[in-house]
């Protein structure tokens, strides 16, 4: 066809890179250890779940529930983050479900970002927000997080990689419409600290900004940190949107249930793109998520909470890994939280036989 075919806004965002290295993972018989899943099960109570759903005598659960949110899931995500930000939810007003987090961020760059709006987003950061702030007409303005060197004879850690805050502060202008922030840091695995938080916070109210907040490893923080929600800080809850997922709370990727929480005059938008476009998700999958957080808001904090032995159990798979990279000359950079580990290969070496060198 003579006619160019593809919209304008898609011109330069065809590539992607987790397809690509899954592509040359899938050619090269290679280990993909790029992509944010698991290679365990979900725990046993949420799949039970699921199966009861699917194989139940309720046969509602095999057909269209809510169009924003299976009921049961969203009033128990109202109650379980009520309790965590310090509010009173509206299950129909500040609760959206969608499919996984990244539908959530898709409904968030769509309903409030406009042609020529500004977006601060963080460096490194996750590969979409990039491209959803072009989709949506926005110019992405990047800021980067700056090493401060580590202390001779440690290992670096994803602390040691700071905002200069005079350098964030020069990002806003009056363009400015929406930060996105990533807690814990996909793929730095940074934890922002409390400070560092109020300083981003800050910042927004005094812009009159939106904050864009992805929290989907909220539960997977190691060494004692503290994941510090944005939205309970002063001026923040009526400009943010937190998103998280089923699939990083109970490893549970599959099954794309995510979820946005905001105040009503943010969420009413994301509504308007959700039912133009996806409507409706998966009703068994709400169901099990839903019975999943019934369970762990009565253990929250508590030992035998999942959200309590899932980072715990991944910061011994993180030690591991950190110790076996130093034993072949690799320096890590150890990640405060997330699934994800950086690390420094330019002083490892190895020889392969000439039959194995490309």
């Amino acid at each position: 066809m003579a006619k160019a075919i593809q919209a304008r806004r898609l011109e330069g965002l065809d590539q992607n890179i987790w397809v690509e290295f899954s592509r040359l993972a899938a050619t090269h018989k290679a280990i993909n250890l790029g992509q944010g899943f698991p290679n365990f099960s979900p725990p046993d109570f949420v799949t039970k779940a699921y199966m009861e759903a699917i194989s139940g005598e309720n046969t509602m659960l095999h057909q269209y529930t809510q169009a924003f949110g299976h009921p049961r899931l969203v009033k128990i995500l109202a109650r379980f983050f009520g309790k965590l930000l310090q509010r009173d939810l509206d299950p129909l007003k500040n609760v959206m479900v969608t499919v996984g987090a990244y539908e959530a961020l898709f409904c968030c760059f769509q309903a409030l970002v406009d042609e020529g709006d500004e977006v601060i987003i963080i460096e490194p950061y996750f590969d979409c927000y990039e491209p959803m702030t072009r989709m949506a007409g926005g110019k992405p303005v990047f800021v980067p997080l700056r090493l401060k060197v580590a202390k001779s004879g440690k290992l670096a850690s994803s602390r040691d990689w700071q905002l200069d805050l005079a350098e964030l502060e020069a990002a806003f202008t009056k363009r400015t419409k929406v930060l996105v922030l990533n807690s814990p840091n996909n793929p730095l695995g940074k934890v922002f600290s409390r400070v560092e938080m109020a300083h981003i916070a800050e910042l927004c109210v005094r812009h009159d900004v939106v904050c864009f907040s992805d929290e989907v490893y909220e539960w997977l923080v190691y060494d004692g940190n503290e994941h510090v929600r944005i939205a309970t800080l002063p001026g923040m809850w009526e400009r943010t949107v937190s998103i998280s997922s089923a699939g990083k709370s109970f490893s549970a990727t599959g099954w794309k249930v995510g979820w946005a929480i905001g105040p009503d005059h943010l969420l009413k938008h994301l509504r308007t793109v959700h039912q133009n476009s996806i409507y409706h998700c998966a009703t068994a999958a709400q169901e099990a998520v839903a019975y999943g957080l019934e369970e762990e808001l009565g253990r929250l904090g508590k030992p035998e909470s999942y959200f309590v032995q899932l980072p715990e159990e991944l910061q011994r798979k993180r030690d591991l890994l950190v110790e076996s990279l130093v034993s072949v000359g690799m320096k890590p950079i150890v990640p405060e939280g997330t699934y994800y580990l950086i690390a420094d290969l330019s002083t490892f070496k190895i020889d392969l036989p000439p039959s194995e060198e490309p």
